[in-house]
């Protein structure tokens, strides 16, 4: 079962740094680090996200967008204006790469201070870096797959990050329950979150968009949250105040 366990560090160490370091630094900036602490957390989430690495800078810009412009023409991926989530994931693809080559022109409140590393970003997101992650996850499987059905697991190694986009952008906006009355459709998709580490409290995020900890409920448990307060004790990030509850 070294492959599924395999598939489970993948999903979850992916996942973290992207709601880690892309989410709630890049794009929210709810807490500071070092650039020395950036630059290793850059290169920490290629290793974890692997073939489907997200650039920050890209990411941040377009989730900054996606606040400003929630379930409006503009929102860079919305349950509300594409036909389907292959449509929505088609156009979040196309809108991250044209702000991350800087193809498009920007609102500079959509830039401001979202980390950027554009030597590292240009290897960790070539063709060359996704296909030696590919071939690298292939060999893994080839060595130590058991059944069958364990090679079903091996295009979501490769997929990994736009799987975790689609789960919130599309089913966070159509499926759950909700805490706070929006403008928006965004919606709970756990009570307890133990699939998307704290991501799936996605109405919570939206009523408080800067806020740290995405629960809100005693039993909404925001694991993200809580690995975020252990490295703020350990000194190697530093949270800023928590917003005021209104």
């Amino acid at each position: 079962m070294l492959v599924v366990l395999f598939v489970l560090i993948l999903w979850y160490g992916g996942l973290f740094f992207q709601s880690f370091f892309l989410h709630r630094y890049a794009a929210h900036q709810v807490f500071t680090m070092s650039k020395t602490m950036e630059r290793i957390t850059f290169i920490l989430t290629w290793v974890f996200q692997g073939s489907s690495y997200l650039s920050a800078y890209g990411y941040g810009i377009m989730h900054r967008m996606h606040h400003a412009y929630t379930d409006t023409e503009k929102d860079p991926h919305s349950p509300s204006h594409d036909a389907n989530l292959f449509a929505m994931m088609w156009r979040t693809k196309t809108i991250y790469q044209d702000i991350n080559k800087e193809r498009i022109t920007v609102d500079q409140r959509f830039t401001k201070n979202v980390p950027q590393w554009k030597g590292f970003d240009g290897f960790a997101s070539s063709r060359f870096s996704r296909l030696l992650w590919i071939a690298i996850y292939i060999l893994f499987f080839a060595f130590f797959v058991t059944a069958w059905w364990q090679w079903l697991l091996l295009p979501i190694t490769f997929l990994m990050a736009p799987i975790h986009g689609v789960i919130i952008n599309w089913f966070g906006h159509i499926y759950g329950y909700v805490n706070f009355k929006m403008k928006n459709t965004s919606k709970n998709l756990f009570r307890f979150d133990f699939l998307m580490m704290g991501e799936g409290y996605h109405n919570n995020h939206h009523k408080y968009a800067n806020r740290a900890n995405f629960g809100v409920k005693w039993y909404e448990i925001d694991i993200t949250y809580l690995i975020i307060k252990l490295l703020n004790t350990l000194g190697f990030i530093k949270l800023k105040p928590i917003p005021v509850k209104k």
